[in-house]
Order: structure tokens, then sequence, then C-alpha cells
């Protein structure tokens, strides 16, 4: 998924780290867990892993990738629709329950009224994150997931992997450039394409793995770690205005929208880092209270909080050292132009409390 500070690309230099220090432990709580790419990197390495978001549509992803162990069956749903397939043999049932909705007949919801040009005829500028054809293809699956988990025919693991396959199909089909927080003038190729439900690849390990939707902040008393892994905001561009569409079809709230790009509210998803200020005293509180053997904060030379005062504020509280390397960025408007490439240093603080 396309996600700002998404640290896919890092995960094996981030590991690095963590065998070259001789940094020990087997629980992992990643603070800001966004779409869970860390948090699904470690568990594979058999860590214990917690996660938490302010975002609900993390949290689907967390409840999916990261708190499921288990392969699905969808017992009830198999007694209940009959599932014809030509792959019935060779198909996981996640993977004929994902065939299943993508044959189901379109319907004209919340995301298709809100969000594609038709729906949007009225308004003086129309909407054009999702063809129409897309958006009614959204709302047909996303209705009938929660339906079948009203009428108790899916379990909660059921449920939140089937979130997290619309979840992580939507992005490959949304006419952005990036975030939400604008849709594009004109028709990406992608934006076009019919789109097709995908299932998401499961991840089993033994360990009672946890997840929560809230301000990490107010969980630091509560988890106990020896890894506490830090990637917070880089700028002062709030994570509920960029993504405000894939929670919106996450929670399938019908909330209420407003402005151009029909943004929910999202008051109460406003995380501190955004500010340098408060930033570093979010930071200096969570090192000095929460619970963990070794801190890991992830940033860089375009965050916001300068590398002196990040140092400063992590040195209060033990031994500090920064590793620094440099990161090929792209600039989101670049068009693949080389020319506008550049190098970031990326950077991790290792805080030995």
């Amino acid at each position: 998924m396309r996600f700002i500070g998404n640290k896919e690309r890092l995960l094996n230099e981030i590991h690095n780290v963590i065998k070259t220090k001789n940094i020990q432990g087997d629980s992992f709580f990643d603070f800001f867990a966004g779409t869970t790419s860390v948090g699904k990197y470690f568990k594979k390495l058999n860590y214990k892993i917690y996660s938490s978001d302010l975002l609900y549509f993390s949290y689907v992803l967390q409840r999916a990738y990261i708190v499921n162990n288990k392969n699905l069956k969808f017992e009830k749903l198999f007694k209940k629709i009959n599932f014809e397939s030509s792959k019935f043999l060779i198909a996981s049932p996640l993977e004929l329950v994902v065939e299943y909705l993508n044959q189901i007949e379109s319907i004209k919801g919340f995301i298709y009224n809100n969000y594609t040009p038709e729906g949007t005829k009225n308004l003086e500028i129309k909407r054009m994150y999702f063809s129409n054809e897309n958006g009614s293809k959204i709302d047909a699956i996303r209705q009938r997931i929660e339906q079948w988990k009203n009428e108790k025919i899916i379990n909660e693991d059921e449920y939140f992997v089937l979130l997290a396959c619309l979840l992580e199909t939507v992005p490959l089909y949304a006419n952005v450039a990036g975030v939400y927080a604008a849709f594009m003038k004109k028709w990406d190729s992608r934006a076009i394409k019919k789109l097709n439900l995908r299932p998401i690849a499961l991840i089993i390990n033994n360990k009672k793995n946890e997840a929560f939707n809230e301000d990490s902040v107010q969980l630091i008393n509560q988890i106990e770690t020896d890894i506490l892994y830090l990637d917070p905001p880089y700028n002062q561009r709030q994570y509920g205005s960029n993504y405000h569409l894939l929670e919106t079809i996450a929670r399938y709230d019908n909330p209420k929208i407003k402005g151009v790009a029909g943004l929910r509210n999202y008051d109460e998803q406003k995380s501190k880092f955004c500010n340098s200020i408060t930033g570093l005293q979010e930071l200096s509180k969570i090192a000095k209270d929460a619970k963990y053997k070794n801190l890991i904060l992830s940033y860089n030379t375009e965050g916001i909080m300068s590398k002196k005062e990040i140092i400063k504020t992590l040195s209060q509280y033990g031994k500090v050292e920064l590793i620094e390397f440099n990161y090929l960025r792209f600039k989101s408007n670049n068009n693949g132009e080389s020319k506008t490439k550049k190098f970031i240093k990326e950077q991790l603080y290792v805080l030995q409390k």
C-alpha cells in the first residue's frame, strides 16, 4: 500500500541494526503501526508483536496481519453460500470468498455517491477518486462483508481479513497521486481498470500478538516490550486527512464530509508529532515512561524535529546512538525524471534505557 513514510524498503536495514547492535529480546512494539509493514516483518521473525495506531483502517490491517494467527476456513459462510468455482480444488477458502465477492452485483452506496463523478455530478467540482464502476463495486463488497458479520456467518478474524483485502485493493484503483487529500483531475490509467479484489497473504507465528486502535502514548504503562519502535510523522501533514478515504471505507459509517476532497472530521486523530515542539515533548514522555529495554526511533533529515534536539531529548534517559544511511527519495511530483531524485539520510536513533 502507498503510504507516507512506509518502511517497506528499509526493513532489512532496521533489522541489520538490531543484529549488529546486539539488541536482544523477543517482543516488539510497533508504536505507529500504519500499514503494518514493520509489524509484519518482525512477526515473520517470530517476535511477539504489539501494534497500535489512531487510524481505524490501520487497526483493520493490524487485526488481519498481526493478530490473526491461523488460516481461515469460513465454515459458516460455506454452509450458507454455494461457492461454485473451477478453482475449488486448488484455491484456499479465502481465495474462494474473494472470487465470490468479485462477482456480486454493484451497489450505489456512500462511496459511489460521494467519490465518483456520476455520484457527485451536482457538485461544482465532481470528485474523481474512483470510476463510477469501481465506486459502486467498493460499496457492494463493503456492504456484503458487513452483512455477513451482522448475520454472524463470519467471525472477527474473517471479517478483518476481508476488510484488509478491500483496503489493500482500493489504492491500486484510486485516482490519486499518493495520498487522498486530493484527487487527480485526469484519470490515471490504473484508476479506469475494473477493480478486482485480491486476497492478502496471511502471516502465522506462535505468539499471542496484540493490536490497538488508540493513541499509543496511552498504552505506555500497560505494555512491556524488549524493543519499542517509533516511526512518527515527519512533517506537519496529518495522516487523518491524507488517508480519510481509506478510513471511511474501513469504518463505512456514512460520515459528514466537507470540501472539494470530501474530508471526514479527523480532529480526534491528530498527532502531536506533526509539530516540532509538541513532538519533542511527546518523544520525551515516551522515552521516560514507556516500559522497554531498547527504543528505536526512525526519522530522516527532512523531519521537523532536528537531530540535535532529538539526541538531547533521548539522552536524558540513557545511552543514545545514531545510525544514518543514504536513502533514495522520489519527489511525488517528479514524473520519473531522474534529475529530481535526491538522497536523504534515513536516521535510526537507538536508546538503551
